[in-house]
C-alpha cells in the first residue's frame, strides 16, 4: 500500500529512485561484461575475485619459470650436441690413428715409411687439439678442460656445467665435461713419454713417442726414430684413448637422455598450469554473450520503468484540477 501512496508525493519519487538504482546496477553489469569480453579476462582487477586473482598470479609466475626452464633445456641440449659432434670427430681421428699404428707395427715397413706414418699420426693429434680449442659455446671452451680459453695451453682437467631445468633452485642437472686433447687422452710418464701396453699386457713407457710438455709443440706428439715395437706398444695407448672417448660419449648421452625426459615433463607442466590459470582468469565468451543479452533486456525494461516512475507524480495534477 505504501508503494501506491508514494505516487501522491512529488518531492521524493521513490519509484524513480528505485528504478534509477536498478538501472545503475544493470549499467555497471554491462560495463563489466563488455570489459571481460574486450580483454578476454574474467578477472581484470583483484576486486573481481581476490582469491582467484591470487591463485592465477602464482600459476602464471610458475608458468613463466617453467617456460624459461624449457628454453634452458634447449640450450643445454645444444651445448651437449656441439660437444658430442666434436667427440665423434675425435673418435674418427683415433680410429684412423689406430689403423696407422697397426700398419707401422708391421716389420715389413722400413724406417722411411714409419716416418711418414709418424707424420700422419702427429697431424691427427694436432687435429684433435684443434678440435678441442675450437669447440666453443658462448664463453665456454667445452673440451679444453677449463672454463675459458687461455692461449695455446693444453688442459687435462674437466669442468662441470650445471643446467637450471626448473623454476626451483634445486631443479638442476649437472654434467662433467672432461678435456679432450692429446695430453688428456694419452697417459704419459717422465718427459712426456707415452705409456702404452706391451705384448704381455704390462705398462710400457715409449721413450720414442712423447707428448711435448712445453714449447711451441706443447700438447703435440713427437716421434723420434720410433720402431715397430714402439708402435705395437702405442696400440695399447690408442685403445685406452678410444675407451676414454667412449666413456665421455656415454656420459654425454646419459645427460642428453635426462634433459629429453625433463623437456617432456616441463612441456606437460606448462600445459597443465597454463590451463589451470586460464580456467580462473579467462573469459567464457559463451557465458558472457548470454549475460550481455540478458543485461541489455534488463536495461531496456529499467529505462521503461524509470520513465513510468517519473510520470507517476503527474497524477497529482488531477487532484488539483478537481
Amino acid at each position: 500500500m505504501s508503494s501506491f501512496g508514494d505516487i501522491n508525493r512529488i518531492n521524493t519519487n521513490v519509484q524513480a529512485l528505485d528504478s534509477r538504482l536498478s538501472l545503475n546496477r544493470i549499467n555497471k553489469g554491462i560495463a563489466e561484461n563488455q570489459l571481460r569480453m574486450s580483454t578476454g579476462m574474467r578477472i581484470n582487477r583483484a576486486e573481481d575475485d581476490a582469491a582467484g586473482y591470487s591463485i592465477a598470479s602464482k600459476l602464471n609466475a610458475r608458468v613463466a619459470g617453467l617456460d624459461q626452464a624449457l628454453s634452458n633445456v634447449g640450450d643445454a641440449k645444444s651445448v651437449l650436441d656441439i660437444a658430442e659432434s666434436s667427440f665423434d670427430t675425435v673418435m674418427d681421428q683415433l680410429i684412423e690413428m689406430k689403423a696407422l699404428a697397426t700398419q707401422a707395427a708391421n716389420d715389413t715397413l722400413g724406417a722411411a715409411e714409419r716416418n711418414f706414418i709418424a707424420d700422419q699420426i702427429t697431424a691427427l693429434g694436432n687435429d684433435i687439439n684443434e678440435i678441442s680449442s675450437q669447440t666453443v659455446f658462448q664463453d665456454y671452451n667445452l673440451l679444453d678442460g677449463a672454463l675459458d680459453g687461455a692461449g695455446d695451453s693444453t688442459f687435462t682437467g674437466d669442468f662441470t656445467l650445471t643446467f637450471q631445468v626448473g623454476e626451483r633452485a634445486e631443479d638442476t642437472i649437472s654434467t662433467n665435461i672432461s678435456a679432450v686433447n692429446v695430453a688428456s687422452l694419452f697417459e704419459t710418464g717422465a718427459g712426456g713419454a707415452v705409456e702404452g701396453v706391451d705384448e704381455n699386457g704390462a705398462v710400457a713407457t715409449i721413450a720414442n713417442i712423447v707428448v711435448a710438455t712445453s714449447g711451441s709443440d706443447q700438447g703435440a706428439f713427437t716421434f723420434t726414430n720410433a720402431e715397430s715395437v714402439d708402435y705395437r706398444n702405442f696400440l695399447g695407448a690408442i685403445d685406452d684413448a678410444i675407451e676414454a672417448m667412449a666413456d665421455r660419449v656415454n656420459q654425454i648421452g646419459v645427460t642428453q637422455s635426462s634433459l629429453s625426459l625433463r623437456e617432456v615433463t616441463l612441456s606437460q607442466a606448462v600445459t597443465a598450469n597454463s590451463s589451470a590459470a586460464s580456467r580462473i582468469m579467462d573469459t567464457d565468451f559463451a557465458k558472457e554473450q548470454s549475460e550481455s543479452v540478458r543485461l541489455q533486456i534488463l536495461q531496456q525494461t529499467a529505462v521503461s520503468a524509470m520513465a513510468q516512475a517519473n510520470n507517476g507524480p503527474q497524477s497529482v495534477l488531477g487532484f488539483l484540477g478537481n
